[in-house]
């Protein structure tokens, strides 16, 4: 295609070891130490980034394993040197379950931008682009990278039918980009995306 190089854009892969990874399977109670033993390990293996904090990992340190997220923030970032630090953001509801003002969003993005957060990966569940606003601006002023996410759902046994079709999608990233998404992302939560299968393949 003009106005190509022949050089491949590189596969980037970001682990979520560190957050997602234990938040559905462990229900998020590995606690700081059992990530000091192999994080440096991890900064070594050259992902794009690694998703460390946010969604639920900052609720469950304070009611359940009696640790402070910030210091968690503080010392991954410390074993974790080279690798971008990631994290999962509600927009306006941050890491709680119900909105926050709007002075409160920006002091949180701004402590977690000091504390080493590099990529956040900003959601609404609804799809609510108004709830984004606010951790959107903060970020910018941050310098960081805002990964905008679409969050996937259905109404039909695949995509399509009314509400949830191929428009709905399109239409909704080219508002985050207008609103200063560097990059998107397809949050399916409920595992729901999967390959259109070929009649002649169904028993």
């Amino acid at each position: 295609m003009k106005g190509k190089t022949s050089k491949e854009t590189p596969l980037r892969i970001t682990d979520t070891t560190f957050r997602d990874g234990h938040q559905s399977l462990l229900a998020t109670r590995m606690r700081i130490e059992d990530m000091e033993a192999f994080a440096p390990e991890m900064d070594k293996a050259g992902f794009y980034s690694l998703e460390v904090w946010g969604g639920a990992t900052f609720d469950v340190c304070i009611r359940f394993l009696n640790e402070d997220p910030w210091q968690r923030l503080r010392v991954l970032k410390r074993l974790i040197p080279h690798t971008p630090l990631q994290m999962l953001l509600r927009g306006q509801n941050l890491v709680g379950y119900r909105h926050y003002p709007d002075d409160v969003v920006r002091a949180f993005v701004h402590h977690a931008a000091e504390m080493g957060i590099n990529i956040f990966r900003v959601f609404d569940a609804l799809n609510d682009e108004r709830n984004l606003d606010t951790s959107f601006a903060a970020i910018k002023e941050c310098g960081k990278h805002i990964q905008a996410c679409i969050c996937y759902s259905l109404t039909e046994p695949k995509m399509g039918g009314p509400v949830y079709n191929l428009d709905y999608y399109v239409k909704k990233a080219l508002v985050l980009q207008d609103m200063g998404a560097d990059s998107l992302c397809i949050k399916d939560m409920a595992g729901l995306v999967s390959p259109t299968i070929p009649v002649a393949w169904l028993p």
